[in-house]
């Protein structure tokens, strides 16, 4: 629940936060008539999201226990992984300049009377964060299924990720009242680093597969044997195990590969939001 929760919160967040940008622009030029166009490209995004997540759940579900699942799974973890850190940095990067892009494009499509432009810019937003939130959910979803999974399990899935996407729409309100004016510096710095040990555990769970393939032979010695202390198919391991890709019995490669990614990839994220700004 706790791992659908964070990604949907956070997803949420950042394509809500585009739109509300946008609505509010439209409301401040008196514009508002153009809400229908944005709230289309919404709703486009979102049915095309949804209906392709399915669509792969349900494919890739017809092989389950077979190779071709655990190399779904295997590029599944890499891929949401690498679109963690990269959102991740972007986001930092951009945060306080999004605003005055998304007007300038605002205006951009306003000019030139084309009322599709707007559209776009919402579809673009929340189909680009909807297909990164599809990835992380699947993500998910393969790395519980190694659990006890029970339907109650997956019922807690769904409710973390509803959760999250209510209290992203709730802080999406506040910023349409607000305008441009809600700071969520601080709220995405910390929300980057607990997703970049949700990734690294993801590239544990990779390496894993990769080395029960046989693809991958050097440093399959166990670390240690913690199933009778915390099982990772105990309520509190799987929390966790989808967390911080907690491993009851982790070999020497899976612990390598995610303490140098957590060394690597938060150190410099925390270094740049140490580094001084320089003036324009």
């Amino acid at each position: 629940m706790i791992p659908t929760f964070i990604i949907f919160l956070r997803e949420g967040i950042e394509a809500s936060m585009i739109v509300a940008i946008l609505l509010a622009y439209l409301k401040r030029l008196g514009q508002t008539q153009h809400f229908r166009d944005v709230f289309w490209g919404v709703g486009a995004a979102m049915v095309l999201v949804v209906a392709g997540g399915v669509g792969v759940y349900a494919a890739i579900s017809q092989y389950s226990g077979s190779k071709l699942q655990t190399y779904f799974e295997t590029a599944t973890y890499v891929v949401a992984a690498a679109f963690l850190t990269v959102m991740t940095f972007w986001m930092h990067k951009h945060a306080r300049t999004m605003g005055r892009e998304l007007q300038a494009r605002s205006d951009a499509a306003l000019s030139r009377g084309n009322r599709w432009g707007l559209g776009l810019l919402s579809f673009q937003a929340v189909g680009r964060e909807g297909l990164e939130t599809m990835v992380f959910t699947l993500a998910i979803i393969f790395a519980n299924s190694r659990q006890a999974a029970t339907p109650v399990h997956g019922d807690l899935l769904l409710a973390g990720g509803a959760a999250g996407l209510l209290v992203a729409l709730a802080l999406a309100l506040a910023m349409y009242r607000l305008g441009t004016k809600v700071n969520l510096k601080v709220f995405f710095r910390v929300l980057g680093v607990t997703l970049m040990l949700f990734a690294a555990g993801l590239l544990a769970d990779a390496i894993e597969n990769l080395q029960q393939l046989g693809w991958v032979t050097i440093g399959s010695h166990v670390l240690w044997n913690t199933s009778g202390m915390m099982s990772e198919s105990s309520s509190l391991g799987d929390v966790f195990h989808s967390l911080l890709g907690y491993a009851d019995q982790p070999t020497i490669l899976q612990g390598i590969v995610w303490l140098a990614y957590v060394a690597v990839s938060v150190g410099v994220f925390i270094s740049w939001g140490r580094r001084p700004r320089r003036a324009l």
